[in-house]
């Protein structure tokens, strides 16, 4: 089993002992487990497959849970996580995706009126008998119609970061294959969307049948569709389908480009063809049946007159502009990054000591990071109060002198609070090196009450960056209602910087709005949210975020070294 799906059994057993009215602590440290080996670059199975390593060594992991970790990852299997399963309905799990809903809601509802199925939740709203039920009223039986039909979609995606590891094996299995040339992923994979809906591999082969019979005997495939000569459709073990397409080297760019997409970056790719008398396939390039270019990505992208263009960018947006003018952007990568201005310690929900995280960073070669445990309206997360946080900041700076080759500041997740002002005083916030304002609560409110929230936060003279904006949590909630283009106005105004949220399931914000944000000259920072040492290796999908936004090493503020970081934050400081 991989990382990402022995997390998902543990969020699973979460919301089901949530659901049966189980000890919150109890819950609480398995959504940790599910949390901690999500962020683990290193595969668990590799760990447990290391007769001189120990899961419970990793920070946050106890014996009873690495048990139980090692059991996942031998087996596939969870007895109680089938024990539980055989005790709550499927449809009373499936109710805790709709947003908002929630696991003791989702019981009530369960409880209350014996709703086992999506589409009996369906009906009791209709009906007016949810908006009937204690703790739930016409709003809640609205907004969960509307969340019905997100659930109905949300299935059909998932997460980049949970396709990933998937996706490389079976490409790392198909170079192994004697005769199999070049392997590749495509699609909105390989354009490095925040969620993938299903999954292309290209691939030149001498024997196409040897390359789709590894596919077939792979033990992440559940069962093969169809099969013909050169395309192999099957279903994967994570919940996705899967084409295999063996292609021959001539074709092999053409094709590559075809099914990478997008369908709009293609309609322009085959205008410019016919503009200038070709016609252009996922074959080749042609005139008059005469190819003219297929075989590598640029080597058609030439013959149409232009540079090749990064995977990232090919959504038919402003790519072709500035390919045409030479503008193309130089995107970032991540080792651009040097500094990491979100995470969290044991001082709040964090897994790790200040001094394991600032280690942690420093081993992946950053040199200067935010230590921003919670604000003390998230409770649920051990958030600090002024004086734990003032004794917090005087433990950073003690460390600071202790861990050498790298800087280590004393920041704040400060929450906004749902009356428009800020969790912690002006004064304690005014002793902070680095504060980044979020909405934790308060999601659904009206537009007005949401933007007031975040202007009276953008104006604070001690607020630095707004944090995940909206607030999305991709495919299981939706963001604040907010007018985003007035957001961005507000922070170009006062000289606030905006987070990308690296997080796999928040990449908030999205690559439209980080473009949006370069437009308006917005110092973007992109963040990883680590609540453990392990946490760093999210950075990747920060960074592909940023570089479907277009966004280059200069538009990314903690690309800075960290004396020109702190003069870029003290010039947009206003004084406190």
């Amino acid at each position: 089993m991989h990382n990402a799906e022995i997390a998902q059994h543990f969020d699973e057993l979460a919301d089901l002992l949530e659901i049966q009215g189980a000890n919150p602590f109890r819950v609480r440290a398995y959504r940790n487990a599910a949390r901690i080996v999500g962020d683990l670059a290193e595969q668990v199975a590799t760990v447990v497959g290391d007769p001189a390593r120990k899961l419970d060594e990793i920070p946050g992991i106890g014996a009873d849970l690495a048990a139980k970790i090692a059991t996942l990852a031998q087996t596939g299997v969870l007895p109680q996580l089938e024990e539980l399963r055989q005790q709550v309905p499927l449809g009373v799990l499936q109710m805790t995706r709709i947003p908002g809903l929630g696991p003791k809601k989702a019981a009530a509802l369960h409880k209350e009126l014996g709703l086992t199925t999506l589409e009996q939740l369906r009906a009791a709203c209709e009906a007016g008998q949810v908006a009937a039920l204690k703790g739930f009223g016409k709003k809640t039986q609205q907004a969960i119609l509307e969340g019905l039909e997100q659930v109905a979609t949300a299935g059909q995606r998932l997460l980049l970061a949970e396709v990933e590891p998937v996706a490389l094996e079976l490409v790392a299995a198909l170079r192994e294959v004697p005769g199999v040339g070049q392997v590749e992923p495509a699609g909105s994979f390989r354009r490095r969307r925040e969620s993938v809906g299903d999954l292309d591999i290209l691939v030149t082969a001498d024997n196409s049948a040897d390359a789709m019979q590894t596919l077939a005997d792979h033990p992440r495939v559940t069962q093969v569709l169809s099969r013909g000569e050169t395309k192999m459709r099957v279903r994967l073990k994570i919940g996705l389908e899967m084409d295999l397409r063996v292609v021959p080297k001539e074709s092999y760019g053409a094709a590559l480009q075809y099914f990478t997409g997008s369908k709009d970056h293609n309609i322009v790719m085959r205008r410019r063809a016919i503009e200038r008398g070709l016609k252009l396939n996922e074959y080749g390039l042609f005139r008059d049946d005469q190819p003219v270019a297929g075989e590598t990505e640029a080597g058609v992208y030439a013959a149409l007159d232009l540079p090749c263009i990064p995977p990232e960018l090919r959504e038919g947006r402003h790519e072709f502009e500035w390919a045409e003018a030479g503008r193309l952007p130089r995107l970032i990568e991540p080792g651009d990054v040097q500094g990491d201005l979100h995470m969290h310690t044991t001082a709040s929900d964090g897994a790790a000591s200040i001094r394991e995280m600032a280690e942690a960073a420093l081993a992946r070669g950053l040199k200067y990071i935010a230590i921003t445990d919670h604000s003390q309206r998230v409770s649920m997360a051990n958030g600090l109060d002024a004086t734990r946080l003032r004794a917090h900041w005087r433990e950073i700076e003690r460390v600071r002198a202790e861990v050498p080759g790298i800087e280590i500041w004393k920041g704040i997740e400060c929450d906004i609070l749902e009356d428009a002002t800020l969790d912690l005083a002006d004064d304690v916030l005014a002793e902070a090196d680095w504060v980044v304002a979020v909405l934790h609560y308060g999601l659904k409110q009206p537009r007005e009450q949401i933007m007031q929230r975040l202007r009276n936060a953008i104006r604070s003279p001690h607020v630095d960056a707004i944090g995940h904006l909206t607030g999305r949590m991709i495919g299981r909630r939706p963001g604040a209602d907010m007018d985003v283009e007035a957001v961005l106005q507000e922070l170009a105004r006062e000289g606030k910087m905006l987070e990308i949220n690296a997080h796999p399931s928040r990449l908030d914000v999205d690559d439209i709005t980080a473009a949006r944000a370069k437009e308006l000259g917005i110092p973007l920072v992109i963040n990883t949210d680590s609540h453990a040492v392990t946490g760093f290796d999210v950075l990747q999908y920060g960074v592909h975020q940023a570089r479907r936004a277009g966004l280059e090493a200069a538009d990314v503020a903690n690309t800075l070294a960290p004396d020109a970081f702190r003069q870029l934050l003290q010039r947009r400081r206003p004084p406190r």
